[in-house]
């Protein structure tokens, strides 16, 4: 591996370690932040705000990077996402905090889908896994240190930090990022504005259901209005957002369908695990060791995943993956049955091999299966699909908890539905076919 490869590769991880630190940092330090700005009432709007524009960006980010080239989208985004953090870290007010978080979510939307999509450029099927696994690490790292961050800059500190901490790690992240040469050969098209638009209202205004207390059905009747004229619009446009004909090729549209299902079933589950520990008495601290658990499953099954891919083709290892879910789910109602910490630290092991082979697995398998000019879109699809997946079934646990009058209870509940979810899940992963990818050789760097 030649010293530009080690350098673009740790770049990217950087960026990557930068935004999953940020997606859980602001979690233990909102309510201090909230009781020095005021506005409390915008409290969930924080969070909102930088949710709904990562989520929309992505495939937008995906598609601009196939017609432009990787470096120059990837960039940008680094550089929005570190003028979004020093406008949130001088934030004198929720509206303005509210303001910057979304300038942050749009960096963010924009950095996500390029580790998958420059691991799929310069690295082989064999390799990918592994790499992927290093990217896995970051978001467990993350999910670990971010919380103690957090408390520690609150107590000792100023909150301001959460947000100014991320300024020197985007600068290092572009520094080592500039030597990165191009394999792929983009593709120039004009810039479709009006899908665009009709996108980014689309999806903003269906992600908004999960937030707002009233008008529900209106927010998700405009949402579902303005993504049909959005399809109708990409039909007659010349150089589409999103390639149509990528819908078309039932291996990658089920496989997306398999992922959003996936994590609407069962992903939002590490969101709530540490509150439940919390509420049992156990630290902020301890209760993200325990999701350990969960990191190490991810990388142990990411390592081999590509080298499983040549043997075994997509089907059965997303079909393994599934199977596990629904396992995992099952157990999970034990809940309380045994010593808490222990129980998630342990069952939480095969939930991250499930959805560390499902997740692998589902990036190689689209970008693997479509041309060249839609390896950005099709990535960026399948991590749009994911989070949309996740947004949805975080936001139906969050509603169990709240109204359960008891934790435990709620918590029952909420495996209870993610049992059943998986198993629609597990119905279509057999809906893939189980071709197998080509052996390859490795990229330059």
């Amino acid at each position: 591996m030649d010293w530009r490869r080690v350098s673009v590769l740790a770049g990217i991880v950087m960026a990557m370690l930068v935004s999953a630190m940020d997606t859980t940092i602001i979690n233990t330090t909102m309510p201090t932040i909230a009781e020095e700005l005021g506005q409390f009432h915008l409290y969930a709007w924080t969070f909102a705000s930088y949710m709904i524009f990562t989520t929309v960006l992505a495939p937008i980010a995906g598609r601009l990077s196939d017609m432009y080239g990787r470096k120059k989208v990837l960039l940008a985004g680094l550089v929005l996402f570190l003028l979004g953090s020093l406008l949130c870290g001088a934030a004198q007010s929720m509206v303005q905090l509210v303001l910057f978080r979304a300038v942050q979510g749009i960096g963010a939307g924009i950095m996500n889908p390029f580790p998958a999509i420059i691991a799929g450029d310069l690295f082989s099927v064999e390799k990918r896994g592994r790499i992927q696994a290093l990217f896995t690490a970051m978001w467990g790292l993350s999910g670990v240190i971010a919380p103690l961050l957090g408390s520690l800059f609150v107590e000792y500190w100023t909150w301001r930090w959460i947000f100014f901490v991320n300024i020197p790690i985007c600068i290092v992240s572009i520094l080592l990022l500039l030597p990165y040469r191009e394999v792929y050969q983009p593709r120039p098209a004009a810039i479709d504005y009006a899908g665009t638009v009709l996108f980014t209202a689309g999806v903003s205004l269906l992600l908004m259901t999960t937030v707002v207390e009233s008008g529900i059905a209106l927010y998700a009747a405009g949402g579902l209005a303005l993504l049909a004229l959005f399809v109708q619009w990409e039909r007659r446009h010349a150089s589409p957002l999103l390639p149509l004909n990528l819908f078309r090729n039932r291996q990658v549209t089920w496989i997306n369908v398999n992922g959003f299902l996936a994590n609407a079933a069962l992903f939002g589950a590490s969101t709530y695990l540490p509150y439940y520990l919390q509420d049992q008495g156990w630290s902020i601290f301890m209760s993200g060791v325990a999701m350990l658990g969960m990191t190490g499953g991810w990388m142990i099954a990411s390592v081999p995943a590509g080298r499983w891919i040549l043997n075994y083709g997509y089907r059965p290892l997303i079909v393994l993956g599934n199977l596990l879910q629904v396992v995992s789910a099952a157990m999970f109602l034990l809940l309380g049955t045994f010593n808490d910490f222990w129980f998630v630290l342990i069952l939480s092991f095969p939930l991250g091999i499930a959805f560390g082979m499902l997740s692998t697995v589902s990036i190689i398998g689209v970008q693997q299966l479509v041309a060249p000019d839609q390896k950005g879109v099709s990535t960026s699809l399948q991590m749009f699909a994911r989070n949309i997946g996740t947004t949805f079934g975080v936001t139906l646990m969050g509603a169990m908890l709240a109204k359960a009058p008891e934790v435990a209870e709620g918590f029952r509940w909420m495996f209870l539905y993610g049992t059943a979810g998986s198993l629609v899940s597990l119905a279509t992963a057999f809906l893939i076919r189980g071709s197998r990818p080509a052996r390859e050789a490795n990229a330059g760097a």
